[in-house]
């Protein structure tokens, strides 16, 4: 049994806790949350720690396998050079992949994350997953923007996802300017056969341009697919934005993690409210402004009744694989943003997503959700000196 005090204890699932302590037993499992001593625990030496105790955090949208790439690609030079990049440096000598990734998924653990939704296009992290401390769910990922690859690109998907198995993982559409109609028919009749085990996470309007894309059939995607050889002469501009186009698309069986959102607009927003699907949000700041040097409208968000999570993207967009720096940066830009509600974003709502909360996400008796020190805050503001560390 261990005992720990802090400052704060921030259960999630209920108010903060002033001067709280929370008791674990020896594998991580909660016993009690309160404001005192267990009856029967008081030979059990309590350790005082100054700052807040929290959930561990989950990271719903990460690409371990690219972590080899941390510092190789330029920022700000947008999302087409980033993508031209990314495929021309991604294929490397495997052993540097995995021992990157093994790194990254050790600092995860380090930055007091519990949990990953990982995007996979390859087989390599199979073994990193397998021997990890934290929870991972696998998404792989299908490329295919021209019609008659689709049977090919799906099957191959289903391929990869069978190696994965039987760690958690499911087959999902990269993005609209990478998936075709058919691809995306492909997995929506999949989905639907298999209802709430074929979890969705799809990149959604990075950039402006991809809107401009799928409104006017303009802009730099026009030179990606010309880079890549890709003919394109099939695809009739959809006069709505991208969101709009594939929305109606995708299953109303799975959840469906729509990541990044830089230039979704309350238009979007409320056309996702007049179809049935189980939408859920996904901020990667740093990544958003290593890449594009932009940032979400995330005052459009709130209130609007869906969940929000928070992600870290890869090492290629990123300097570092932490979910309380996204939090910094998110509460810099957006001051209005309590602490208590990116702690939210960070903890029970990823775990929902994942459908994993009845283990992780919160502070709650029986749970393991793991337990985070946060210190350095400012009133409960976090601040430059702000850290994490990771008590169980």
């Amino acid at each position: 049994m261990k005992i720990f005090r802090a400052d704060y204890v921030f259960p999630i699932s209920a108010d903060p806790i002033k001067d709280g302590v929370i008791t674990v037993d020896d594998v991580g499992k909660i016993i009690a949350v309160s404001d005192q001593i267990p009856a029967g625990a008081d030979a059990v030496p309590v350790e005082q720690l100054n700052g807040i105790i929290t959930p561990g955090f989950v990271n719903t949208h990460c690409h371990v396998e690219l972590s080899h790439l941390h510092g190789k690609i330029p920022e700000s030079g947008g999302l087409v050079e980033f993508i031209k990049g990314i495929q021309q440096l991604r294929n490397s000598d495997p052993k540097e992949i995995e021992a990157a990734a093994i790194k990254a998924d050790n600092d995860m653990y380090e930055n007091g994350i519990v949990a990953v939704g990982d995007i996979s296009n390859s087989n390599v992290t199979i073994p990193v997953k397998a021997k990890s401390k934290l929870y991972y769910h696998t998404f792989v990922e299908t490329f295919g923007f021209t019609p008659e690859r689709a049977d090919a690109v799906f099957n191959n998907a289903l391929d990869l996802a069978a190696q994965f198995k039987p760690q958690s993982c499911s087959v999902t559409p990269h993005a609209p300017y990478s998936v075709s109609k058919e691809l995306f028919k492909l997995i929506k009749k999949y989905s639907d056969a298999n209802p709430n085990k074929n979890l969705i996470s799809i990149h959604n309007q990075e950039c402006e341009d991809e809107n401009k894309f799928y409104r006017y059939k303009l802009g730099s995607f026009n030179d990606l697919y010309a880079h890549f050889g890709i003919d394109i002469s099939y695809f009739k501009p959809q006069a709505r934005n991208s969101l709009q186009s594939v929305i109606p698309l995708l299953t109303s069986k799975q959840d469906i993690l729509m990541v990044h959102n830089t230039c979704t607009n309350l238009k979007d927003i409320y056309f996702i409210k007049r179809f049935d699907r189980r939408i859920h949000w996904c901020f990667c700041p740093n990544a958003n402004l290593y890449i594009e040097n932009s940032l979400p409208k995330i005052d459009l968000f709130l209130n609007q009744g869906f969940n929000i999570t928070l992600g870290t993207d890869s090492l290629a967009s990123n300097n570092k694989l932490c979910i309380l720096s996204e939090m910094r940066t998110l509460q810099q830009k957006f001051p209005s943003l309590s602490t208590e509600i990116l702690l939210q974003w960070a903890t029970i709502n990823g775990a929902t997503y994942l459908g994993i909360d009845k283990e992780k996400g919160t502070l709650e008796r029986g749970k393991t959700p793991g337990l985070n020190l946060i210190t350095g805050l400012d009133n409960m503001t976090i601040t430059p000196d702000t850290k994490v560390r990771r008590l169980i």
